[in-house]
């Protein structure tokens, strides 16, 4: 993978290129103009570019996925993916890794543009590629018929180009006649409204105004969004967060679903949250050895050198059985088990089963009682609980403060400040918690691992003395966040 960094102008046809000598330190240079053929392909109902992703094939460079694009200051930053094959055959690995949007609607071309494109390379002062501005003139076709026209600047630099550099250079392409576009990339301009129509999920906007309904819509939307959003960096399995955010999503939308479960019908209920459960169970699994894995590998640096090798070995034995966990979720989430829970979830995002006598009560009155189960079951928990109180229980109490929490930010938008600060109080006492049952789990993990006598014994044990140390300072710190989240002026619920 790749990672664009660009920012998008519209050019008036008479556009020239100012000089751009003077308005930065980076050489300039022009190269040969090139004239390209593109095909974009599509769901029938747009579902890539709703989402806003890309999939397209170019003559000479073969076939090219964008997934959705975040805002850094003036550029647009996102992955880019690049896979070989002519254009009749959509690549599998492209398809896999946008499975989530399109769960397994057929792709077809929707867009077909010519292209001709004015290349500027600039470079650093040694020499060094530094990105380029193109000039595009894009023709949208319709079979051999020119449908539209339009002209498009891409400034594209990496990471190493300094921000003051790129506002030069947008402000001298500016001051020439570009005009911002908001980022729209080619396919959706030549799509027209189309492409511009919002995805099939979109998290409203609520207020202490909303109706029963519109909170649990807005619930579960957010989450949905969440989960689709991370699929295909679960599958690319570059970066850990992918699958931590993808659990988070599917746990907190379980969370939201038996908070509600009052007004929501029993049955479609209680479905959901089964398929949710095997879902949450496979991105768990993967999840917490994720986090032993960066424990440990941050432990092994605390002890005396020459047990660093003997304590790595020990470690990759951890990484071993993450890589096989691994592949049981791929397997998992290719099946289509887990395409039709998310085609269930974009409907329930959308339609949300609430009883019709709840869905249009204000939530102001009829959802602060959500937070009733939750904190009853928090607080008898751990009132009275004992300083020696079994691991067990600490880490059920982990649960429920984690349940009381996700409750609170459910209803975060209608109750306003109490909730969040309840909410925030509710995650120290998360955290405080999580990191306890993370030192059990190592050192339990640890003393299995080995079991038996020698240097890998003795370095296990070492590395497990540090995680008793670790857990003995939550035992020492939990009881404060507690009083901190019990205060009387944190309920703000009747």
């Amino acid at each position: 993978m790749s990672e664009e960094r660009e920012v998008k102008l519209a050019a008036p046809a008479a556009f020239r290129m100012p000089d751009l000598r003077g308005v930065t330190d980076l050489s300039v240079a022009a190269v040969e103009p090139r004239r390209y053929q593109t095909v974009y392909v599509d769901t029938e109902d747009l579902r890539l570019a709703r989402w806003g992703c890309s999939l397209r094939h170019r003559e000479g460079e073969g076939w090219t996925l964008k997934l959705p694009a975040t805002q850094v200051g003036l550029l647009l930053v996102r992955g880019e993916h690049r896979f070989d094959g002519d254009a009749r055959h959509v690549p599998p690995d492209a398809v896999d890794l946008v499975a989530a949007y399109v769960r397994g609607e057929p792709l077809h071309p929707v867009v077909r543009l010519r292209t001709l494109r004015r290349t500027v390379e600039l470079r650093e002062t040694e020499g060094a590629p530094a990105g380029e501005i193109v000039d595009d003139e894009v023709s949208v076709m319709d079979g051999a018929r020119v449908a539209a026209r339009f002209r498009e600047l891409e400034v594209e630099v990496p990471a190493t180009v300094p921000k003051a550099t790129v506002g030069a250079i947008v402000a001298a392409l500016t001051e020439a006649g570009a005009s911002p576009t908001e980022g729209v990339p080619k396919y959706l301009r030549a799509l027209g409204a189309r492409g511009s129509a919002p995805p099939e999920v979109v998290v409203p906007e609520l207020g202490p105004d909303a109706s029963v309904g519109e909170v649990v819509r807005g619930a579960i939307a957010a989450s949905v969004v969440r989960l689709l959003r991370h699929d295909a960096g679960v599958r690319l399995g570059e970066d850990i967060e992918d699958v931590h955010q993808a659990r988070v999503a599917t746990r907190r939308m379980r969370s939201d679903l038996r908070s509600f479960r009052d007004v929501l019908d029993p049955e479609w209920d209680a479905s959901l949250r089964d398929e949710l459960g095997w879902l949450g169970g496979e991105l768990g699994t993967v999840r917490d050895l994720d986090v032993q894995l960066a424990r440990l590998s941050g432990r092994v640096a605390e002890l005396p050198e020459e047990d660093r090798a003997t304590a790595t070995r020990l470690v990759d034995g951890l990484a071993r059985r993450r890589e096989r966990a691994r592949e049981h979720l791929l397997t998992s989430i290719r099946s289509d088990r887990y395409l039709a829970l998310l085609d269930r979830l974009v409907i329930a995002a959308r339609e949300p089963a609430v009883l019709p006598d709840a869905a249009s009560a204000p939530a102001e009155l009829a959802l602060g009682s959500v937070m009733e189960r939750p904190w009853k079951h928090l607080k008898g928990a751990l009132d009275g609980m004992p300083e020696d109180a079994p691991d067990a229980d600490l880490h059920l109490a982990r649960i429920r403060t984690k349940r009381a929490r996700y409750a609170a930010e459910a209803v975060e938008a209608v109750f306003g400040k109490r909730a969040r600060e309840f909410a925030r109080a509710a995650a120290d006492l998360q955290d405080v918690l999580g990191e306890h049952q993370d030192a059990v789990v190592a050192r339990t993990w640890l003393r299995e691992a080995a079991a038996g006598t020698g240097r890998r014994a003795f370095v296990a044990g070492e590395l497990a003395m540090l995680e008793v140390l670790a857990a003995e300072r939550c035992r020492n710190a939990w009881k404060a966040a507690w009083k901190r989240l019990s205060r009387k002026r944190l309920r703000f619920w009747p």
